[in-house]
């Protein structure tokens, strides 16, 4: 299997799998990691992305030809989600055991390694082969 595909792949079982958890057991722990200052109900908020993160998640494996596409809406998504992480910092919020401030900052570092991620499992960082190139971007 292509790393890119690979890469895909695993993205996308754990955007389904924490979606999945957005709906079920975790539903407590991410409403804890909503900003005091989001204007959307919490509980609304928390089932909203987790029904998003399924969506995108299930998108980024079973629709292969459209790999571009959503890895820019997945790479959208954690930066969107970004103030959320950043609030948790500020805030000193503890969930998913992130109960120390370091612990927290060391959080922000990652959304953009996901960021990354999402484009280039997407195809849309790094080489890519010649029939690739060749290919208009929504036909790959």
């Amino acid at each position: 299997m292509k790393a890119q595909t690979l890469g895909r792949v695993l993205l996308g079982g754990f955007m389904v799998t924490a979606g999945v958890l957005h709906l079920t057991t975790q539903r407590e722990e991410f409403r804890a990691q909503v900003p005091d200052w989001f204007p959307v109900d919490e509980d609304l908020t928390v089932l909203g992305s987790g029904v998003v993160e399924i969506g995108l998640g299930a998108a980024f494996v079973a629709l292969p030809r459209h790999r571009r596409t959503v890895g820019v809406l997945l790479a959208a998504f954690f930066v969107a989600i970004f103030p959320g992480n950043i609030a948790q910092y500020v805030e000193g919020t503890d969930a998913f055991g992130l109960d120390t401030d370091r612990a927290r900052l060391t959080r922000l570092f990652f959304q953009p390694v996901l960021v990354l991620w999402a484009l280039w499992a997407g195809g849309l960082l790094g080489r890519r082969s010649r029939t690739d190139r060749d290919l208009p971007a929504h036909s790959s």
